[in-house]
């Protein structure tokens, strides 16, 4: 019986407008792509790792610490409303068009100091065990929504969901969100599914503490601090 071979793809554009250089800058003195290539590297979950970039900086440190970079990513694809699955999916075709045969396909985004080799292995397991299109990982909003406000016309506060004011935040539903750190699919999946949130996919819970959004410079500054007490 052959045995199911598992890719990981990790895309990594070079035009990022908030972080400038984002996916290769120094994470506390090494390129955050890097760390997250040398830990799936480490998880042994992987027969090849792939690099999806269109900048040659990103290209060359990626080979350096033993990812594959065997495209550059077309324009096209690099825009700020291209899509993670139109990557994903550009990258799949071309390993069939190559003729090398896998069947499981692991996005992970580059800026991922606080993915866990666990996670991973538990969102495989979590893949071959049902029919699943996608399972990603998701963490727990770090406050009820349902008592969310909003400042309306900057005259007073208008909560979004006013009649939950008088019900304790205990009794609310949990609230999820997508944490960012990656998403596994059968590879036909990203080639014919292009939404990860639906009736047929299902999630691994990060937790709260291990839930940083890197996107804006003081996201970055807290997340290297945080990094260095739990690293």
């Amino acid at each position: 019986m052959r045995t199911k071979k598992v890719i990981a793809i990790i895309p990594a554009r070079g035009n990022s407008k908030r972080i400038p250089n984002k996916n290769c800058k120094n994470f506390n003195g090494k390129p955050i792509i890097c760390r997250t290539i040398k830990l799936l590297k480490k998880s042994k979950l992987f027969d090849r790792i792939i690099v999806s970039s269109d900048n040659k900086k990103i290209c060359s440190i990626s080979q350096k610490y033993g990812a594959e970079v065997p495209f550059i990513r077309p324009r096209h694809l690099s825009g700020d409303y291209t899509g993670t699955v139109e990557v994903i999916a550009h990258c799949v075709k071309f390993l069939i068009e190559k003729n090398y045969s896998f069947d499981y396909v692991c996005c992970v985004y580059a800026p991922n100091p606080f993915l866990r080799v666990s996670d991973l292995k538990k969102g495989l397991v979590k893949l071959k065990s049902k029919k699943y299109s996608y399972v990603f990982s998701a963490t727990q909003y770090q406050y009820p929504i349902f008592r969310s406000f909003i400042y309306h016309n900057k005259k007073n506060i208008k909560m979004l969901f006013p009649k939950n004011f008088f019900v304790r935040s205990q009794d609310l539903d949990e609230i999820f969100c997508d944490a960012g750190q990656f998403y596994w699919a059968h590879k036909r999946t990203w080639l014919t599914e292009k939404k990860f949130f639906s009736k047929k996919s299902n999630f691994v819970i990060i937790p709260k503490w291990r839930y940083h959004d890197i996107d804006t410079v003081d996201d970055w500054r807290r997340a290297e601090i945080f990094n260095r007490y739990i690293a």
